[in-house]
């Protein structure tokens, strides 16, 4: 009998050392993954207090300026002008010249509008996400001249102070409240047209002071009054734009009219005239107080651009703040005619009309209370309303140098003739 010797084949595989190595690393971090997944859903996230912690604001920031606005950097000390790409950071300082204003973002959304010859801080201007949502943080400190703080809604973790040297105020929700600062005699004002503040001065005393209302500060440090908001006068005439034209003397007078301010009791007024829209001391034309009227005439002015302006002071001694300029031009007056050419009216439905035209570029336009000014080339369009089923409207045109012409256009036909 013959026996068979069993046989065993062994297949050997040829394996690549990188291979080794891709297993090894995929079973290292496996370990790893399963390792930080129990940390976690044993002792919660470790960068958790990191994350509320994060800055999320890029740093306060310009809406809008004019004029002179200068801004000291905290780090460096290097005073810069403003512009749009400037950022604020805390410790910068914001300086105002007579003819400078900046209106300012800030991280809590609040609107910073500083007026001219002032000087403010930026103390703290933060916006972080934490636990409790998302958390704000604004102080800003005015050492001199006045601001104007407008807040938007706030959550319970938004904090907005203003400080002065005086006093320091916390502003509520949809708060829009002004501070001034005399740095000459100390002392401060306070004016909150909505809303409310917290306020309270260096000697501990507190005050909530509301909408409507209006607070002095003394020297001392002590809130010195509390009286009714003395509103804004409303100019009247001349309007906004109004243009004014010389007689043969070569100037002419300007009648001045304002309304007494709808909240508060005024005893006296303050106009001002002036050439620059800043109302510096060099550009001022006139200047009247203690008016008791409504009213001033203004006589012997020049041809040129003048802004005026008004704000009513109280028995009390409480001053309004400021009317917003009005603009008047005082035009020379012309002889000679304006010409227009190329009159076509189109009809749009019901009393609505378009008139276009053609006149030297920057003739000015009036029709049916309305105008415009001829472009560069000279075209000009106007949407108008016929009153009272009208097929005839009065034209006047006018160029810089006070020439005038008056017209009577057709709005059936788009034909006009010269009238005097």
């Amino acid at each position: 009998m013959t026996t068979k010797p069993a046989r065993f084949y062994v297949d050997w595989w040829v394996i690549q050392k990188r291979f080794i190595y891709i297993i090894i690393t995929v079973l290292v971090l496996c370990v790893a993954a399963a390792g930080a997944g129990l940390y976690v859903w044993k002792y919660g996230n470790p960068f958790k207090s990191k994350s509320a912690a994060t800055d999320l604001s890029p740093g306060a920031r310009f809406i809008s300026f004019e004029g002179d606005v200068r801004v000291l950097r905290a780090a460096t000390r290097e005073t810069v002008a403003a512009n749009s790409e400037t950022r604020l950071f805390p410790g910068d300082t914001v300086q105002t010249q007579a003819d400078g204003r900046a209106r300012i973002s800030m991280a809590d959304g609040s609107t910073l509008v500083v007026r001219p010859n002032s000087t403010v801080i930026i103390r703290v201007n933060n916006k972080s996400d934490g636990e409790s949502g998302q958390r704000s943080t604004v102080r800003v400190a005015v050492d001199n001249g006045q601001i104007n703080v407008r807040t938007e809604e706030q959550n319970a973790n938004t904090v907005n102070v203003v400080e002065t040297k005086q006093t320091q105020n916390r502003l509520a929700s949809q708060t829009d409240a002004s501070f001034g600062v005399n740095s000459a005699d100390h002392t401060e004002e306070i004016r909150i047209g909505s809303g409310s503040i917290e306020t309270t001065t260096k000697n501990g005393e507190t005050a909530t002071v509301r909408s409507g209302e209006y607070v002095a500060v003394n020297a001392a440090g002590t809130l010195a009054r509390r009286e009714k908001l003395l509103d804004v006068p409303t100019p009247v005439t001349p309007q906004d734009l109004a243009k004014v034209y010389v007689g043969q003397s070569g100037s002419t007078s300007v009648y001045l009219k304002w309304q007494r301010p709808p909240v508060g009791s005024p005893s006296h007024y303050r106009v001002e005239v002036a050439s620059s829209p800043f109302f510096v001391p060099a550009g001022r034309v006139i200047e009247r107080d203690q008016l008791a009227v409504t009213e001033l005439n203004v006589a012997d002015l020049r041809p040129g651009v003048y802004f005026w302006r008004v704000r009513a002071t109280a028995a009390s001694g409480q001053t309004s703040e400021w009317s917003e300029p009005h603009k008047f031009i005082v035009a020379p007056s012309g002889k000679g005619g304006v010409e227009i050419t190329d009159w076509n009216v189109e009809y749009l439905g019901g009393s609505i009309y378009i008139v276009r035209g053609r006149a030297q570029p920057g003739v000015t336009v009036s029709i049916s209370g309305r105008e415009t000014l001829a472009s560069g080339d000279g075209k000009f369009q106007l949407q108008i309303t016929a009153t009272g089923g009208a097929r005839e409207v009065s034209v006047e045109a006018r160029d810089a140098e006070g020439n005038s012409s008056r017209y009577s256009l057709s709005l059936t036909n788009s034909t006009a003739r010269a009238r005097k």
